[in-house]
């Protein structure tokens, strides 16, 4: 079985998150999910982004680097949207990464955002929805498509809709159906890294 550690997105560690993380564990991985908010959730992507504006990008990702630094290097690394910050940054840079998981969001293995090339052996899926305009509009999916091409153990995933946090059942965007494509998905994954 796999130890997750699994980052919340924008709106905070939600019912829906914590949800996720459990038919994860009835599976029998083991997942840790840290509050990098302190407790604070949001009703709004755009209230939860004001609050990581106001705290730090860079410092509200750091937290969750931190949190790594308790568990053990042989972590399967999963986000949702600003979650993925610092599980990429965690599969790419932390020695003994067994994989990552990224939904809704991705960064580039080149470039500016770059945290450097894909490391050897870090398996990876990305998940997103095809008409998402966060994902597909902000250029996500280009660098998901970026890393499919040039990292051997990697799949991109597309459901067909429009919303950015469809796994998320605690929320009025939740898609059943997709979220449970995406569950199946993620659990095979995890049963093979």
């Amino acid at each position: 079985m796999a130890e997750v550690l699994l980052f919340h997105h924008a709106q905070g560690l939600t019912p829906g998150v914590r949800a996720f993380a459990d038919d994860l564990r009835a599976s029998g991985h083991t997942v840790h999910t840290p509050d990098l908010f302190d407790g604070r959730t949001f009703q709004t992507i755009d209230d939860g982004l004001a609050y990581i504006r106001e705290a730090g990008f860079e410092q509200v990702r750091e937290r969750g680097v931190r949190v790594a630094n308790e568990l053990p290097c042989e972590l399967v690394y999963a986000g949702f949207s600003f979650g993925v910050l610092p599980a990429q940054k965690l599969a790419q840079t932390r020695a003994g990464a067994r994989g990552a998981v990224l939904f809704s969001s991705c960064l580039p293995i080149s470039g500016q955002w770059a945290f450097g090339p894909w490391p050897d052996g870090v398996a990876v899926q990305i998940h997103g929805m095809n008409n998402d305009p966060i994902f597909v509009g902000e250029g996500d999916i280009d660098a998901a498509r970026e890393i499919v091409a040039k990292v051997k153990d990697a799949e991109l995933f597309l459901y067909h809709g429009d919303q950015h946090y469809f796994v998320d059942r605690s929320l009025p965007s939740y898609d059943p159906d997709a979220a449970a494509l995406l569950t199946n998905r993620v659990l095979q994954f995890l049963d093979r890294v």
